[in-house]
């Protein structure tokens, strides 16, 4: 092979290969398209949102009986089905403009215009025989970490659900490291989501354990639609808000910046219909008085700071924590 030669096209260039039948997307050794719709959605929603994907890897190649050349897809199936689908109407995307998803048809003229002119990265292999391509495939593809659980989640998951832990989350992200919620490692190892996450499941059924097993069933029960999204996204809006309004730099300095006991303090702020900010920073800071207050703590107390302290995550410790805090309201 010669080189890679690095270049980008833009989405129109895509539909009129495909149209005139430069475009191979089934070489020998691909597998065939297996993206699921909400797979297809959130890719397209990231095109509309001119947010960056992975490159497409291209091998050109000559039809000599045609007398054309072919461009043949050698890493990039999926993304490449998912776009011309989406152009033929086969399934909804959201975009930034429109409150719910819609079809390419239902797009203004513009708004096609934006999408067709998209660029997308691509990697042309030049001079690239049979053997060099089984080779960059396999390279391409084997490329791989170990993964916590909730990276996995993110992984095989693509649908309403992921897409809404995934933006709240990372909208949250000035929030998490101004109150050392969460650290850098932990934010780009996805932790932030899982909270996210665990709080919706938590918000809708009532408090629960903490499991990977549930957490997957409501990935996968909202993976279609999540009709609940605007009520949920006004739930935490709600107590974020109420939160932001404290005095700067009280969560971080109080044991409200462990993620469990913020778990908790949200849920209860959840439940909570009024309580202003002056009232509400005097209580937390009560609460983290008698948190660190080692000389006889009442049982309650006590009790409170067990639950804090060890398996955090279990029902039991989340029960305990919800009703001291819920008392001090």
């Amino acid at each position: 092979m010669d080189r890679v030669d690095y270049q980008s096209l833009i989405i129109q260039d895509l539909v009129n290969f495909h149209k005139s039948e430069e475009l191979n997307l089934n070489p020998w050794y691909q597998r065939r398209s297996v993206w699921t719709t909400p797979q297809k959605s959130y890719l397209i929603n990231t095109l509309h949102e001119q947010k960056p994907i992975p490159e497409l890897y291209i091998r050109h190649s000559l039809d000599l009986e045609k007398e054309k050349s072919i461009k043949e897809v050698v890493d990039g199936q999926q993304r490449t089905r998912a776009i011309l689908s989406y152009i033929n109407d086969e399934f909804s995307a959201y975009h930034p403009d429109h409150s719910r998803k819609v079809f390419y048809s239902k797009l203004t003229g513009p708004q096609r215009q934006k999408f067709l002119l998209t660029s997308i990265p691509v990697g042309y292999l030049l001079g690239a025989n049979d053997s060099d391509v089984i080779d960059i495939f396999g390279r391409i593809n084997s490329v791989s970490k170990t993964l916590n659980t909730q990276e996995k989640r993110n992984a095989k998951f693509s649908g309403e659900f992921k897409q809404f832990s995934l933006k709240y989350a990372s909208d949250k992200v000035q929030f998490w490291r101004i109150n050392k919620i969460f650290t850098e490692n932990e934010i780009a190892r996805m932790t932030e989501v899982q909270f996210i996450s665990d709080l919706v499941l938590n918000l809708r059924d009532g408090i629960s354990d903490f499991t990977p097993k549930l957490l997957d069933s409501i990935y996968l029960e909202y993976d279609e639609e999540f009709p609940i999204r605007n009520s949920m996204e006004k739930r935490l809006d709600r107590v974020f808000n109420m939160l932001g309004n404290l005095p700067e730099g009280q969560i971080a300095e109080t044991i409200f910046s462990r993620q469990p006991i913020l778990f908790s303090l949200l849920i209860v702020l959840d439940e909570v219909r009024q309580a202003s900010s002056n009232k509400l920073s005097e209580i937390l800071y009560e609460i983290d008085a008698r948190f660190l207050d080692e000389e006889n703590p009442d049982s309650d107390d006590k009790e409170f700071v067990e639950a804090s302290s060890a398996t955090t995550q279990r029902i039991r410790q989340r029960n305990i924590r919800h009703k001291y805090l819920l008392s001090f309201f």
